[in-house]
């Protein structure tokens, strides 16, 4: 006869393990090791319950780890079962305050590809295949936890073939919420003067437009690009004139990393897939417009599938430049970049899976330094130094020019994705709707506001309207302070001398500096 009672082990899991396949892991590993119990995500991040010593489980779940997810902790409690456990389950998702982290979205995986390109597969030249291991996060969540009712993805219900993959514990798709197919999930239109096309044949539309030398405006992961042949010297200057840019740099996407330095393509290839600035000798194709007077260009990889079939096809260097008008922020909706950017582009290729969050290319140097911290980055949380467990929970809503926010929950500061300048009333809605989400992902609530000391700007406005106690910071001592927290100097770690430079900021006597030294 079985008892009714057995004393079992509850393990408390946190770090990035929400929305990386890291429940089917575990239920995988259970299965592989015959354990008894189940897991679940909560707001904590993940909780295993079992039956048997975890030893053997916990030392091969730091060794396979899934490759999104990061465990930073694991703690570990007694655990009685009122009822023996027969198998092990996965338990349903449970909310509660959020201490653990979202994950960014990140760049198609290689099985995923290799799927997309292998005729007879269910996903063949599907441009929104993903996995428990690619595809859209942040960009879709409306709310946590980070399961398909919460996503925009709870608009294309699952047909029977996705479903099943859903559900099945041995599939790379079980429990993948963006999971979707031809059959029941998003698919692409093409539009262009009273043109109107399709999935495939929408796909070959802007392909062809492309290749004549004309501009599409294409919807991504987290917003638009407006592309063309970065060889072209008319389309480029046609594109530039449009978009009234006529000196910036512009970033290009290649079809592979061929011929680039080790450590650009190291950072090309990793799951955040950003822009990494290399000397322009590697990149010789390029017309001169794409950066000129630099002995740099922003180069970058196809992030997603519908990135990836377009390359394939064009075997050409294409502009990916933001969709946006000058001084606008870039659209994120069909509605907004049909209006927007209607003068600018000659066609637009777009979808119908909704974007929730704007998310910019993410910008690094070829040593890794970072210059825009956005997608494939974002919202992953950053660890303070030591000295900040206490401090209670803080809003930091940065300056108005290339803003970002901060949370500071702890010994984590969690920014936001780059936000642009907050003159704009696009930008500021934008900013508003980041923080709301941000908020809500994360269930915080600030008890103070930091801000610039300028009182003139936006973000200095809005801290006051926030009824909150507020702490206002010098401009460039917020950029020193930023530089110790990034080299995690303790907060007691003694005094330091900063010199920034930085062009113009509130000085301590009220007037405008163009550079300070502190200590």
């Amino acid at each position: 006869m079985a008892k009714n009672t057995s004393c079992g082990v509850q393990l408390r899991i946190r770090g990035k393990v929400q929305g990386v396949g890291f429940r089917p892991f575990v239920w995988q590993l259970a299965q592989q090791l015959n354990l008894h119990g189940d897991v679940c995500n909560d707001g904590d991040g993940v909780e295993v319950r079992l039956l048997e010593d975890p030893e053997t489980f916990l030392v091969q779940l730091h060794q396979h780890c899934p490759p999104l997810a990061r465990i930073d902790s694991v703690e570990r409690e007694p655990f009685i079962w009122s009822q023996l456990p027969t198998e092990f389950t996965i338990r349903q998702s449970a909310g509660g305050v959020m201490n653990t982290q979202i994950v960014p979205d990140a760049a198609t995986c290689p099985a995923c590809l290799a799927e997309m390109n292998t005729p007879g597969e269910r996903r063949w030249r599907y441009p929104f295949i993903n996995c428990t291991h690619c595809g859209p996060r942040f960009t879709i969540i409306r709310a946590m936890p980070y399961d398909r009712p919460f996503t925009v993805m709870a608009a294309f219900p699952l047909c029977p073939a996705c479903d099943k993959e859903y559900r099945d514990p041995l599939d790379r798709r079980f429990h993948a919420q963006p999971v979707a197919c031809p059959e029941c999930g998003p698919h692409l239109e093409w539009v262009s003067h009273g043109e109107h096309a399709e999935q495939e044949a929408a796909l070959q539309a802007a392909i062809a437009q492309l290749k004549m030398g004309n501009i599409v405006a294409i919807k991504g992961i987290g917003g638009f690009h407006l592309a063309c042949d970065a060889r072209n010297s008319n389309a480029v200057a046609t594109l530039r004139a449009r978009k009234h840019r006529p000196a910036k740099p512009l970033a290009v996407m290649l079809p592979v990393a061929d011929g680039l330095p080790d450590a650009a393509r190291q950072l090309l290839t990793t799951p955040a897939a950003p822009i990494v600035l290399v000397d322009k000798k590697y990149v010789p194709e390029l017309c001169d417009d794409i950066a000129p007077d630099l002995n740099e260009v922003g180069v970058m990889l196809p992030a997603n599938p519908l990135q990836h079939l377009l390359l394939q096809e064009l075997q050409c260097p294409l502009v990916m430049t933001s969709g946006n008008l000058s001084g606008k922020p870039p659209a994120i909706s069909n509605e907004q970049a049909l209006a927007d950017l209607q003068g600018i582009a000659d066609g637009f290729l777009i979808h119908n899976r909704d974007i929730v969050q704007r998310m910019d290319d993410s910008v690094v140097r070829e040593s890794g330094e970072m210059l825009r911290r956005s997608r494939g980055y974002v919202p992953d949380a950053l660890a303070l130094p030591p000295g900040f467990k206490n401090v209670p929970p803080v809003l930091c809503l940065g300056a108005d020019l290339k803003n970002t926010f901060c949370l500071v929950r702890g010994e984590q500061a969690v920014l936001s994705q780059h936000l642009g300048d907050l003159s704009d009333d696009g930008i500021q809605m934008q900013w508003r709707e980041a923080l709301r989400l941000m908020q809500n992902i994360y269930d915080f609530t600030p008890q103070y506001v930091v801000h610039d000391a300028h009182p003139g700007y936006v973000s200095s406005q809005w801290a006051r309207e926030m009824n909150l106690p507020t702490q206002t910071v010098l401009h460039h001592h917020a950029h020193a302070a930023a530089c110790l927290a990034e080299h995690l100097w303790p907060l007691d770690g003694g005094d330091v001398i900063a010199l920034t430079l930085d062009g113009i900021g509130m000085g301590e006597n009220g007037a405008l500096w163009g550079a300070s030294a502190c200590g």
